[in-house]
């Protein structure tokens, strides 16, 4: 069987999840639900309420990339479904409340106990599923034989991921340091999967082609080139091939509609987690008598200057010296209920004030400290480009990022976003970060002895990489 057939045959697996998901609801909707309508009315609001959990689910699961079968571990697979699931469950529910209750039979609360045991099934079902098609991708496809291309040891650090995913790749050669583009395209000749980091233009682009040319999947790490280019704009007054490249400059429309956002989701975001709110600043004076509440200079838009507001997660004189850090794993800076709401993110509420000002977005790159900014940009000079728009709660770097991952690569996340925003992909960041909230190693620290994200080794290893291109 070929691979086209194989991969054929693992969408329509896919296929089948996703109907069958839609029908599961449809169904259960109906019988739990269904009664409450007026028959007059009944199959048009039924199929309207169908239809969007059947956008909403789409949605989702493109989000949390439910369907990576390939890459994903079951664990990930079940949770990403189970999440795209809960997400449209339970924005249905809201729905569903509204409607519910101006209609013949109004009700003082809509009974979420069908949606709850629905999601119960649906997740033994996405169990079930998730095992399966990782076993029927397992027998289809093997882990593809794999070369490894890098420049240096920072380079070979960023692919050191390719290592968790065995059973998708098979690492058999590692080629350091190419200095002759034909003598490298020896090397990779007859391996299946190709993964490029840190080597130059020419070299790369020679890779590309012959990938491309003999059907080779080659996976490439960036460079911030490659990520400015990404936003450039094709000019089609010109005979050849001309790109424009320019200032991050968003539509008008897309700047009013996402300050209107902003504005009204930060003003009913403190309505609804004020209880919280309160019950987290309780606790943090209750602890140890200090203010709840902690202001820090920080970066937004153009280089402005704001102070940004969090709960107070590490004692109050956690940085008496005066030298602006990173937190570490196991900071003993940071208090034991400090410790409970970074776990959680509570302590991140406070910037809900910040965005009702304006001094920070819903999503955007995270603002940086003065301090630290400056010790990055001495070193990866394209830092300040990130500040070509509003700061953010959320984005790029944030969701598929760690807390401690390089600012190398977080800098390339926010150029990608800068390069790229949109409503659309504003709404995706939103709903992807809701899936990292319970994830424990995205707010994974630095090691010991860091104050910024990046070691004085990787920062020398990265400063040579860059003087290459």
């Amino acid at each position: 069987m070929n691979e086209q057939k194989k991969n054929s045959i693992i969408r329509g697996y896919k296929l089948l999840h996703c109907i069958l998901t839609i029908v599961l609801f449809a169904v259960a909707f109906n019988i739990f639900y269904g009664y409450k309508y007026d028959i007059v009315d009944h199959t048009k609001r039924y199929w309207i309420v169908v239809a969007i959990y059947t956008v909403m689910y789409l949605f989702s699961r493109r989000t949390y990339n439910a369907y990576d079968v390939d890459l994903s571990k079951v664990g990930l697979l079940i949770y990403s479904q189970t999440m795209s699931q809960l997400v449209t469950c339970g924005i249905v529910y809201a729905i569903l409340f509204v409607d519910f209750t101006g209609l013949v039979y109004p009700i003082p609360i809509l009974n979420p106990l069908p949606l709850i045991g629905l999601l119960v099934v649906q997740f033994v079902f996405n169990c079930a599923w998730s095992f399966s098609a990782k076993w029927l991708y397992s027998k289809m496809f093997s882990a593809k034989r794999t070369v490894v291309v890098y420049r240096n040891e920072a380079d070979y650090r960023r692919l050191q991921e390719v290592y968790r995913y065995e059973k998708d790749f098979k690492v058999e050669k590692v080629v350091k340091g190419p200095t002759d583009v034909y003598e490298l395209l020896e090397e990779i000749k007859g391996y299946e999967a190709v993964f490029v980091a840190g080597i130059n233009a020419t070299m790369r682009n020679g890779v590309s082609k012959y990938c491309i040319e003999h059907n080779v999947p080659c996976y490439i790490a960036p460079h911030v080139g490659d990520i400015i280019m990404m936003g450039a704009k094709h000019i089609e007054h010109f005979s050849v091939p001309i790109f424009r490249m320019e200032r991050s400059a968003p539509k008008i429309e897309y700047e009013i509609v996402k300050r209107g956002v902003d504005i009204a989701c930060s003003l009913l975001g403190i309505i609804v987690t004020s209880p919280f709110m309160l019950i987290t600043a309780l606790a943090i004076r209750l602890y140890d008598g200090g203010p709840a509440l902690y202001k820090q200079v920080r970066l937004t838009k153009d280089g402005r200057e704001f102070k940004i507001l969090k709960f107070r997660s590490m004692r109050t004189n956690a940085e008496s010296d005066g030298v602006a850090r990173l937190a570490t794993d196991n900071d003993d800076r940071i208090t034991p209920v400090g410790k409970i709401i970074r776990a959680c993110r509570l302590d991140e509420l406070p910037q809900l004030i910040n965005i009702l000002k304006g001094d920070m977005s819903f999503v955007g790159p995270r603002p940086e400290r003065p301090e630290i900014a400056k010790q990055y940009e001495e070193k990866l000079h394209s830092f300040p480009l990130r500040l070509q728009v509003r700061a953010g709660l959320t984005g790029l770097a944030q969701v598929y990022g760690k807390y401690n991952t390089d600012p190398y690569d977080k800098l390339q996340m926010d150029l990608m976003y800068v390069n790229n925003m949109s409503p659309f992909e504003d709404l995706k960041l939103i709903f992807a970060t809701i899936k990292i909230l319970f994830m424990r190693e995205s707010t994974s620290g630095v090691e010991e002895g860091q104050m910024t994200a990046i070691s004085e080794r990787e920062m020398e290893e990265t400063m040579e990489q860059l003087s290459l291109f």
